[in-house]
């Protein structure tokens, strides 16, 4: 796994193999996130990352996240649960020299608490597949105030998603057996 574009283009991230399924790791891969962030900025959805701050559901790697920093987001908040994922997310953190504009927030994505911050106005929602912690994480986020008023959410995810009705689903494109859900609140 490497960063695609941006100012960190070409940075190798911390090796996963082909993922860690004890941890529940399913990396999205290099050619997913380059045409998702190729869809990002051609202008679609205006200019969705520069100046903005991103969240990252489900994190993992922490790959989408770094990748949208990289191509000019302000700030990037992690939630990721999984230690195994934690400990990729602060090497990768590390090896992408961005400490000053990232937060770890080590729970459950789907258990929020109110947001002590700004909200966000670029969500990666990544959760395990089929098993409906999509709904419950965004459900949560939306609750906790975690995501700004006209935020672009792209979800992740191996089947058809039910959004909860703050927000309006945009499109979705099919990457072999994935499917992401571009949504705004």
């Amino acid at each position: 796994m490497r960063i695609i574009g941006g100012s960190f283009r070409g940075r190798a991230l911390a090796f996963v193999g082909k993922g860690d399924a004890g941890a529940h790791l399913r990396p999205t891969t290099d050619r997913v996130r380059e045409t998702l962030f190729n869809v990002l900025m051609g202008g679609r959805y205006g200019d969705p990352i520069t100046d903005m701050r991103c969240l990252d559901l489900f994190a993992g790697t922490g790959a989408l996240g770094l990748e949208a920093l990289s191509r000019g987001a302000s700030h990037t908040t992690f939630v990721e649960t999984g230690r195994k994922g934690q400990s990729l997310i602060c090497e990768n953190i590390a090896l992408c020299d961005c400490k000053t504009t990232t937060k770890l927030v080590a729970r459950d994505a789907t258990r929020l608490p109110a947001n002590p911050d700004a909200p966000y106005d670029l969500i990666f929602l990544d959760p395990p597949y089929a098993k409906s912690m999509g709904e419950a994480a965004l459900k949560s986020a939306l609750a906790g105030e975690w995501i700004a008023k006209e935020a672009l959410i792209l979800w992740e995810e191996s089947a058809k998603i039910a959004p909860p009705p703050e927000c309006e689903l945009l499109e979705t494109r099919k990457f072999g057996g994935t499917n992401i859900s571009f949504l705004t609140t």
